[in-house]
């Protein structure tokens, strides 16, 4: 019996791009002129230290847009409802006991979970290229990535060089807090860096093995944006500053870039988002309108921190906001959801 089933198309050798090659080839390298003006600005203290400052603004004024799309938006609040209800309180309870039983814990808590944030990522921007061309799953990718990250922390703990380098950063408070505590496992990271090392090689090799299998089935698209990953973490080995900067910065500007484009389709029209307010906003404002809205309001919130605020104060606002934004990221931004599939152009199932 003669098949009636329409053939599969044969998937080509193009790259599938997200928003078009010329963003996304801007936004695989948008680490370059923060690694750049590290290095360059490495020997000059107080011009390293405003612009380590810059970046670190630059960091948090991502963070509190999620909460914009969440409480601004009845369709992802109801994804969690009690969830989103109750995090607030819960997240700055938690930050409140913290910061008063153990300022190394919360250092340690926050850098880390921001660190997994950041590479989480970078992972789901590989895994958008990869549905693109068809690539339904990423777990090797995901453990490739996290090697790399793991040897990044390693490698700047086992270097002698790490605690001077830091000192040129004027970093103070959490941050600093965090670093110093990362430099005293030096000995341990010595025995452990050999270790490391391996496993960074076997599953670099096997993701090598396997896009070449893949063959013109692959996204050259998302190789590209794996080679610009892997020469941030090269960078990160070679000065874990200018890399640090890199891989903070290029983070809050892929966010901001990865939102602009998909706020347009999902907030086109009232009768698209349900009425949602973050959607009035938009297309009253336009994006680039409603950013400057809200990036004026971020610095106004800092500016009060940093004049009136305590110490406390600005932990408890940083770290709450900072708590929740990865923590609802995990919700809001899943790939499966149709709306996000569609926003972001990706195929969605009946």
């Amino acid at each position: 019996m003669v098949s009636t089933a329409a053939p599969v198309p044969a998937l080509s050798t193009r790259a599938r791009w997200v928003h078009g090659p010329v963003l996304d080839v801007a936004m695989a390298l948008c680490w370059v002129p923060f690694a750049v003006l590290g290095l360059v600005l490495q020997d000059d203290t107080e011009q390293l230290s405003w612009f380590v400052g810059a970046t670190l603004l630059l960091s948090f004024s991502h963070q509190p847009l999620t909460l914009a799309l969440v409480y601004g938006d009845a369709t992802n609040f109801r994804l969690r409802r009690r969830v989103f209800t109750w995090s607030p309180l819960v997240f700055a309870v938690a930050v409140f006991a913290t910061r008063n039983i153990s300022l190394a814990t919360l250092a340690i808590v926050g850098g880390l979970w921001n660190a997994e944030h950041t590479l989480m990522q970078r992972y789901g921007i590989t895994r958008i290229y990869g549905r693109k061309s068809g690539q339904d799953t990423g777990r090797g990718e995901k453990w490739m990535l996290f090697s790399w990250l793991a040897l990044a922390m390693v490698w700047a703990a086992a270097d002698a060089r790490t605690p001077g380098r830091v000192d040129r950063t004027g970093l103070g408070g959490n941050n600093r807090r965090g670093l110093d505590i990362l430099t005293d496992l030096r000995p341990a990271a010595r025995w452990l860096l050999p270790v490391v090392v391996v496993v960074v090689v076997v599953l670099t090799a096997r993701w090598l093995r396997d896009e070449w299998r893949r063959g013109a089935d692959g996204n050259p698209a998302k190789r590209f944006y794996v080679a610009s990953t892997a020469m941030l973490f090269g960078v990160i080995l070679v000065n874990p500053i200018a890399g640090f900067l890199g891989y903070v910065g290029a983070h809050a500007v892929e966010y901001f870039i990865i939102v602009h484009q998909s706020i347009g389709p999902r907030y086109a029209s009232a009768e698209i988002d349900g009425g949602a307010p973050v959607g009035r906003a938009i297309r009253r404002l336009t994006r680039l309108g409603f950013f400057a809205v809200y990036l004026s309001i971020i610095v106004g919130l800092v500016t009060l921190l940093e004049k009136y605020g305590t110490v406390t104060w600005y932990a408890l606002v940083v770290f709450t906001l900072g708590g929740m934004h990865v923590f609802y990221d995990g919700f809001i931004w899943k790939l499966r959801r149709p709306d996000v599939a569609r926003s972001l152009g990706l195929p969605t199932g009946a």
